[in-house]
């Protein structure tokens, strides 16, 4: 073990990396946790030894047992929805969330714009729905590949003219794309005091960011004493990785926590639970009957269905693979499942997926369509020693429920 880890979620998400990383904070006193990629779709709960409960979305998980954060150069910025979850956790912590959280001033900001534009591309995909979260994510990280210029971040929020003309800019670019592929209720893209109230809540928020720049980002990871690395999502939804078109716009490796260890030596520890879950459409070989307690996740909102099904072996294998490699497993939930049906193999002996290279999402996709007519075969085993075999690596932490508390 070294004095950074690294959380990776081995499935779709909800695997449980908050409570892992308020486990490694509170057992490992860590005073430093950085949230290096993903933004405020990623949804991470904690409860703590008394019972409190947050969804840290915007906000490090180790909040709650002390430790600062930092939102990396990766990160994706609501600042609305920032302000609502800071006004929401300050009394649960007896402090302001904002003086305990640093921020990389090149993070990418969401704008409303583009969180509407987002949910309307959607609906207009109708059946052929790609899966999301409405934030906005996806729109956002389009406009920085597609139009550079028209980038707001972190660090922008405080310069109001420069920050209106690209919402500006962004209001009628997508106003005019979403009209000409025949989407109806475009009115926020030409209502004012949407502009208006954007402008006044991001000159709220802008005094109470602490920005840093690359360097400083990377010098405040490489002080800490011992760092951990929190993941978003899962690798099952990775934007390389991923079986497309059902994922994200975001690296869901261990990437762009590499990118700010600088070289230090870090542990990763793959997150599963002790059955299979999926938010929303896409593929699922083993989705089966809904026999488990789920407190935190259900089926409203943009997300979709909340899926449950058997732990998936063959899936496991593919994102291990795909993230080069874990130093240890974390299995969560234990409570709800400690044995129970597994899956090693999908009818024909088909153990692994061929992965392909990075740049044949084709090829992710049509292993994606190919992933919904497979046959499981089920079998019933003892969850630990299961994914021990699995991936031929040990099992580090085990959870048996939702507090650091309940891990082992």
């Amino acid at each position: 073990m070294s004095d950074a880890w690294v959380v990776i979620d081995l499935g779709f998400g909800d695997a449980g990396k908050g409570a892992v990383t308020d486990w490694l904070v509170r057992s490992r006193d860590v005073p430093l946790v950085v949230r290096h990629h993903g933004g405020a779709q990623a949804g991470h709960n904690v409860v703590t030894p008394d019972g409190r409960h947050h969804t840290f979305s915007q906000f490090c998980a180790g909040t709650f047992a002390g430790a600062e954060g930092l939102l990396g150069p990766q990160f994706l910025l609501h600042p609305g929805a920032m302000e609502v979850e800071a006004a929401h956790l300050a009394p649960r912590i007896g402090g302001d969330p904002f003086a305990r959280t640093w921020v990389a001033g090149v993070a990418r900001v969401i704008t409303p714009y583009q969180q509407a534009a987002g949910r309307l591309w959607e609906l207009l995909r109708g059946e052929g729905a790609h899966g999301t979260c409405g934030v906005g994510v996806g729109a956002c990280v389009g406009d920085a590949l597609s139009y550079p210029g028209e980038v707001v971040r972190a660090e922008d929020l405080a310069d109001r003219a420069r920050v209106r003309a690209i919402l500006v800019a962004q209001r009628e670019r997508h106003h005019e794309a979403l009209r000409a592929a025949g989407a109806e209720d475009l009115g926020v893209f030409r209502d004012d005091d949407v502009l208006e109230r954007t402008l006044a809540s991001w000159a709220r928020i802008a005094p109470r960011l602490r920005l840093v720049d690359d360097g400083e980002a990377r010098a405040l990871v490489a002080r800490a004493p011992r760092v951990v690395f929190e993941g978003a999502q899962g690798v099952l939804l990775d934007e390389v990785w991923g079986f497309h078109p059902h994922t994200t716009w975001s690296d869901c490796t261990a990437g762009a926590a590499d990118a700010l260890l600088g070289g230090r030596p870090a542990t990763r520890l793959g997150v599963v639970r002790s059955y299979a879950t999926r938010h929303g459409p896409g593929p699922f070989p083993t989705e089966g009957a809904r026999d488990v307690h789920e407190p935190h996740n259900d089926d409203h909102g943009w997300q979709g269905r909340f899926r449950v099904g058997a732990l998936d072996g063959v899936l496991l294998r593919y994102a291990v693979e795909v993230v080069g490699g874990v130093d240890g497993l974390v299995v969560t939930h234990l409570d709800q499942r400690e044995r129970g049906p597994v899956v090693d193999a999908y009818a024909g002996g088909h153990r692994t997926l061929d992965k392909g290279s990075p740049d044949d999402l084709e090829h992710r996709a049509a292993l994606g369509r190919w992933l919904r007519g497979v046959t499981p075969v089920v079998q019933v085993d003892g969850v630990v020693p299961f994914v021990e075999r699995a991936v031929g690596c040990p099992v580090v932490l085990r959870g048996y429920g939702p507090r650091a508390i309940d891990y082992r």
